[in-house]
């Protein structure tokens, strides 16, 4: 399958104000890419489009403001977006936030807004924008799942039940349209220097202290700068690979699960020890 060329052609990604969104709208811009960026933060997103517009000068960068749970929304920017872009190539998909808390703290209300950001998010926006990567004579969707689409920690269930959807969602998708002129895949990163663990959210019924210690152990164990991670993400699109790890432990955890579905946790357990719990008093 030959590589894509992105001079000329259209990227749109999702997440795009900050973290590995932004990290991979640079490197696109650098190779004279056409950009489609969605947030949620009109500022930051902004700022990046200044930064991308300096860089490329020649290249179309514009941005749109969407709360991907919003379905009117989404499908207004999908418009917006495809006027504006006449080859869309690829479509990234980096969005997404966190959620702290075990079965006992969280509402059926948490994990549903978690769903919504996550899954749902991802899916609206690919749904919206596939009759565009369709007209295209190639093109790639890639989808960011998590080392938690492979293995389920406890006190990560809301984020692991998004992440494995999202997985279902991808695989499924590259089945359906096999053949045709787009394919996708999903990219499972371990441990990603980004803000998305330490600005996420946490179950209004846990101490905030034991949510900051829980999200700060986690942050802890990331060992991947963002540019980095980037740049493995963009490779995996541009060369339209089905599945891609992130991390040595990205490719640890996977083999563990193979090799022990069921009793990889007991593996998992201790390393992950203070970064699941969630229910230990402070002091």
């Amino acid at each position: 399958m030959p590589r894509l060329n992105v001079a000329g052609n259209t990227t749109a990604i999702t997440g795009a104000a900050a973290g590995m969104g932004a990290a991979i709208a640079h490197l696109l811009a650098q190779q004279g890419a056409n950009l489609a960026l969605i947030d949620r933060d009109a500022v930051a997103l902004e700022s990046i489009a200044a930064e991308l517009r300096s860089i490329a000068s020649h290249s179309t960068v514009t941005t749109h403001v969407v709360d991907l749970a919003d379905d009117a929304a989404v499908a207004a920017a999908c418009t917006d977006i495809i006027a504006q872009h006449t080859a869309l190539q690829t479509l990234i998909t980096c969005a997404g936030s966190s959620m702290l808390g075990s079965i006992d703290q969280l509402t059926m209300a948490e994990m549903r807004w978690l769903m919504d950001v996550n899954l749902w998010g991802t899916v609206n926006i690919t749904q919206g924008l596939l009759p565009a990567l369709r007209a295209s004579s190639q093109a790639h969707i890639t989808h960011l799942a998590s080392i938690y689409a492979l293995a389920a920690p406890g006190g990560r269930i809301p984020y692991s039940m998004s992440k494995f959807a999202v997985r279902g969602f991808s695989e499924a998708l590259r089945h359906e349209l096999a053949g045709s002129n787009v394919t996708v895949g999903a990219i499972y990163p371990a441990g990603v220097k980004t803000g998305i663990i330490l600005h996420g959210r946490y179950a209004a019924a846990l101490d905030p202290a034991i949510a900051d210690r829980a999200a700060t152990a986690q942050a802890l164990m990331y060992d991947t700068e963002p540019d980095v991670a980037a740049n493995i993400i963009l490779n995996a699109t541009l060369n339209r690979r089905a599945r891609t790890m992130i991390g040595r432990k990205a490719y640890l955890v996977d083999a563990l699960v193979r090799l022990f579905p069921v009793k990889h946790w007991s593996f998992m357990r201790g390393p992950l020890r203070a970064a699941t719990d969630t229910t230990t008093p402070i002091g």
